[in-house]
C-alpha cells in the first residue's frame, strides 16, 4: 500500500486516538474548529511546517512505531529535522553488524554502482527535458571505477548543472543560491526523509555511509542511497519551471507539487512503481549486498 504524505502549513493540534491521527485545526474562512482523522498505518511522511503546531507524545510515538518519517521545518519553512524510530527491524542488530563490518572494497563497489545509476539518470533528464547532448555522460557512467576514484560524479555534475536549466543564464547549484535552488532543496529533503525511513525499515543505520562520512551528518547512508533518486526531483522542478510558475518564493502550491514525489512513478527492476515503494526495494537490496546475498544494489532507471 502506498503511504500518505501529510503536510501541515497552518496551526494544528495533532493527537492520537484508536490508532487514528486526530487533526484539529481552524477553518481559515469560517474560523470554526475542524477535526479530521487519518489511520496511523496509512501515513508514511509527516511534514510539520507551521511554528504553532502542537503534537502529543502519544501521536509522535504512534507515528514512529509505524515507521513514519516526521519532518520538522525551520523559521524559513525549509525541512530542518527528521525523526525516525530507533527500533525499525526485528533483526536490526545483526544488520547493523553487517553494515559496520562491510569491507572497504565492497563499499567502493557499491558507491561505483550508485554513481553510475545517478549519472545515467541525470543523462536521461538532460536528454528528455532540455535536449542537451549526453553522449559524454553515458561514457562517464560506463567509465566509473570502484569508489569513483576519478571523481566522474563531479565531472558529470558540472556538465549537468550547466545544461539542465537552459532558460536560466549561468545557473549555479548552491543550497543558498537563487531559485530554483529553493525547490531543489525542498525536494531533496523530502526524498532524503523517504530514503532514511526505508533504511530504518530495512534494519540499517542511516548514519554509516558507503561514501559520505561527514562526522556531523547523521544521515550519511541516506545521502548515499538517494543520489540516483535526485534526478527525479530535478525533472519535477524542470516541469514546474516550464509551466511558467513563479519560483522565486517557495509557495504552498509549489510545496504541494513537490510533496507528490513519494508517489511519483519510477521504473525499477523493469517494473513501474511509486518512488516510495522503489526506495524500499533499493534498501532491501542493499541489505543483501551487505550480507553477501547480492552483488548489486537495485536502483531505478530513467529511459534515455
Amino acid at each position: 500500500m502506498i503511504k500518505r504524505t501529510l503536510f501541515f502549513g497552518n496551526p494544528a493540534y495533532l493527537s492520537m486516538c484508536n490508532a487514528q491521527l486526530v487533526i484539529k485545526m481552524t477553518n481559515a474562512q469560517t474560523q470554526e474548529e475542524v477535526t479530521k482523522t487519518v489511520p496511523i498505518e496509512d501515513i508514511g511522511v509527516v511534514v510539520l511546517e507551521d511554528r504553532q503546531i502542537t503534537i502529543t507524545n502519544g501521536a509522535m510515538d504512534a507515528l514512529l512505531k509505524n515507521n513514519c518519517a516526521v519532518v520538522t521545518c525551520d523559521e524559513k519553512h525549509m525541512p530542518a529535522g527528521l525523526l525516525l524510530p530507533l527500533d525499525g527491524h526485528t533483526v536490526q542488530s545483526e544488520r547493523f553488524r553487517w553494515q559496520i563490518e562491510a569491507s572497504l572494497p565492497l563499499k567502493k563497489q557499491l558507491w561505483q554502482q550508485t554513481v553510475q545509476a545517478k549519472i545515467r539518470n541525470q543523462a536521461s533528464v538532460l536528454k528528455r527535458m532540455s535536449g542537451a547532448e549526453v553522449r559524454c555522460m553515458v561514457v562517464w557512467a560506463n567509465d566509473v571505477k570502484s569508489g569513483d576514484s576519478e571523481n566522474l560524479e563531479g565531472r558529470a555534475a558540472a556538465y549537468y548543472w550547466k545544461s539542465v536549466f537552459p532558460e536560466i543564464e549561468r545557473f549555479v547549484r548552491d543550497r543558498e543560491g537563487d531559485a530554483p535552488n529553493n525547490l531543489l532543496n525542498y525536494g531533496y529533503a523530502i526524498v532524503r526523509a523517504i530514503v532514511a525511513r526505508a533504511l530504518v525499515a530495512s534494519g540499517m543505520l542511516p548514519t554509516f555511509g558507503i561514501h559520505h562520512h561527514n562526522r556531523y551528518n547523521a544521515y550519511c547512508l541516506a545521502d548515499d542511497v538517494m543520489e540516483p533518486y535526485r534526478p527525479y526531483v530535478d525533472e519535477l522542478v524542470i516541469q514546474i519551471l516550464q509551466s511558467g510558475l513563479d519560483c522565486s518564493e517557495l509557495t504552498t502550491d509549489l510545496k504541494r507539487q513537490l510533496l507528490c514525489l513519494p508517489v511519483k512513478e519510477v521504473v525499477i527492476g523493469g517494473q513501474r512503481s511509486p518512488l516510495m515503494v522503489a526506495v524500499t526495494q533499493t534498501t532491501a537490496s542493499l541489505v543483501k549486498c551487505f550480507s553477501g546475498e547480492l552483488r548489486k544494489v537495485v536502483y531505478p532507471t530513467m529511459e534515455l
